[in-house]
């Protein structure tokens, strides 16, 4: 996901990015395949092997196309688990820090009901982007990697973020939220004088 602010910021990955360590990059599939409309399953068991190669494979991918967020269902794994994270850049002061985090069986609460529209991408739809309205604010509660309890609010970029990668736990893309399909479109038509990132 990324706003008309953000340029090239770097993703801050639990594991830098090297393309000489052993790295599972995935497939990562693209708008019309099935799984991307499924509502994924929770998951029942945590500190297995199969999770957490799971989350392994969700950062190496994610690092590998510096996105700023990644849901199982992507990397054609239909299950409640998402990644996500920014690291502050101070060539882009605008573009808010998003805390690296693995949020698992996720649940969302409204906070402020305000909805602010910016625009955003998408590694399952790539090239493309649009403006999507989202809530300011919200609560997000759920489980880490070991199955702990975390719970955190959320406004801005980081609100953005997390609701983004969320709506995929339910088939949901983002021009499905659109309300304006004018402002969808490829990026090289929408931005021709810019270099986007492809940062989801």
């Amino acid at each position: 996901m990324v706003t008309d602010c953000v340029r090239n910021v770097v993703y801050n990955s639990k594991r830098e990015f090297n393309a000489e360590s052993v790295m599972a990059v995935k497939e990562v599939i693209r708008m019309g395949h099935p799984i991307l409309a499924q509502i994924a399953e929770p998951v029942e068991e945590f500190n297995t092997l199969w999770l957490e190669t799971l989350i392994e494979d969700m950062f190496d991918t994610m690092a590998a196309r510096d996105g700023a967020g990644l849901a199982a269902p992507q990397i054609a794994v239909p299950r409640r688990v998402v990644i996500f994270g920014v690291q502050r850049n101070p060539r882009y002061p605008e573009v808010e820090e998003v805390p690296t985090t693995v949020l698992i069986n996720p649940q969302i609460s409204v906070l402020d009901d305000t909805l602010e529209e910016d625009w955003e991408g998408c590694l399952s739809l790539p090239g493309l982007r649009g403006r999507v309205p989202r809530y300011r604010r919200i609560r997000y509660t759920g489980f880490d990697q070991n199955g702990d309890p975390l719970e955190r609010t959320a406004d801005g970029f980081h609100a953005r973020v997390v609701q983004h990668e969320v709506d995929h736990l339910d088939g949901i893309l983002y021009p499905q939220r659109m309300t304006d399909m004018r402002s969808f479109g490829y990026e090289q038509e929408l931005f021709p004088d810019a270099t986007i990132s492809p940062l989801e």
